[in-house]
């Protein structure tokens, strides 16, 4: 290896007030997700993204041919943009209290930096540094039995007595047990994770928790405000949850749903999941009854979780995690080569001399751990672009 090629690489420059206007109003336009975002600031400032996705400028490599791919997208994005100008949108957020925060930004969380599927901005009304203290994620079925959401309340109260914040989604049920418990230990800063703009507090029965959560602690979302609760960003919005959490612990869970989800981005990043165990023949058991059975450690107090947390420090405070897995031989080696330059399956198998197969083996298995991005055909390293993140569009 070259002198040149050990160097680490520089940091990206931090992001301006600019940026950040642009950036949030990117994310607010229709049919925006995640990794569209990522692949529209790929070389491009949010300044110069905002232009190519709303038709001023025109797209080219990974944009251009998401732009041939999907119908229509440019004119939703074009059309959306005129209720969702830059300027107009951090007003709105000025207005609510609501932090624009950048990936390159100090106050980004550390443990999302290195995530596989980053945010690419977040917006927080509240202290997002309350996220600095020790924290458990309690998730769990919309529709809890009484003991369910009475055992939410009591963990999250008797955790946040402890000192250690209390992570969650804010929905009915479990969610909002575990935060209404954390509210009441004095001191407690309750975080919370939620998937529509910071103006529209969902489920609106829940706006007075809303409020609460945000004034002692902080409310945390991808999206700005003006939009809405669509069902397609709470799965997205379970991975930050998960992301976010030292320990995810389930009270209670049907066979499907929100909660299993959360479990399961938990375990992918090597986040230990507990689980309530509950009675057999209660369908609200049967979720975390199912998670127990696959290796889940049962929860029967809150002194389980302390001792978890206290043997285990790799997420704690700010520490930073790189939640990817290493590459074996050959994905090193064409990490290595989209690092210098973006590439087909083809062009790598030409630059390595393997077989289409072995390329297009190595690619996939780089593309599913976060290490490169694939839009169209075309793989670029996430380092490339500011971070690892894997694409879903």
């Amino acid at each position: 290896m070259s002198v040149a090629q050990s160097l680490p690489e520089p940091p990206a420059p931090p992001s301006t007030a600019v940026d950040r206007i642009h950036l949030a109003a990117l994310a607010g336009l229709d049919l925006m997700t995640t990794p569209r975002l990522v692949a529209l600031q790929s070389g491009r400032t949010p300044e110069e993204a905002f232009a190519v996705a709303t038709g001023s400028e025109a797209p080219s490599g990974a944009i251009a041919a998401l732009f041939e791919q999907t119908s229509g997208l440019r004119a939703r994005w074009a059309a959306s943009a005129e209720r969702n100008r830059p300027d107009d949108v951090a007003e709105r957020c000025a207005n609510l209290g609501v932090q624009i925060v950048a990936p390159d930004d100090d106050d980004f969380p550390p443990q999302l930096r290195d995530d596989p599927r980053r945010p690419a901005v977040l917006f927080v009304q509240g202290d997002i540094r309350s996220l600095d203290a020790r924290r458990v994620g309690i998730v769990g079925t919309r529709n809890p039995t009484r003991r369910g959401a009475l055992t939410a309340e009591r963990f999250g109260r008797e955790l946040a007595d402890a000192g250690v914040v209390v992570v969650s989604g804010l929905a009915l049920g479990i969610d909002g047990a575990a935060h209404l418990g954390a509210l009441e230990s004095p001191g407690s800063r309750p975080v919370a994770v939620v998937a529509n703009g910071h103006d529209r507090p969902y489920p609106k029965r829940h706006g007075r928790l809303w409020a609460q959560v945000a004034e002692r602690g902080a409310v945390i979302s991808e999206w700005p405000p003006g939009v809405a609760p669509d069902p397609f960003r709470f799965p997205q919005r379970n991975r930050v949850l998960a992301a976010l959490s030292e320990i995810v612990l389930v009270v209670e869970s049907r066979e499907r749903g929100g909660s299993l989800i959360t479990a399961r981005e938990a375990a992918e990043r090597g986040i230990d999941v507990f689980a309530v165990p509950g009675p057999i023949d209660q369908r609200s058991s049967l979720g975390t009854n199912s998670l127990l059975a696959d290796g889940a450690a049962p929860a029967f107090d809150v002194d389980c979780l302390l001792v978890a947390i206290g043997l285990d420090h790799r997420r704690a405070g700010r520490e930073r995690v790189d939640t990817r897995r290493g590459p074996d031989a050959d994905g090193a080696v064409v990490r290595d080569l989209l690092r210098e330059r973006p590439g087909s399956i083809e062009s790598i198998a030409h630059r390595t001399g393997w077989p289409l197969g072995r390329a297009a083996k190595a690619l996939v298995t780089l593309e599913r751990d976060g290490w490169l991005v694939e839009v169209g055909g075309w793989y670029e390293s996430t380092e490339s672009i500011g971070g690892s993140r894997r694409h879903e569009w």
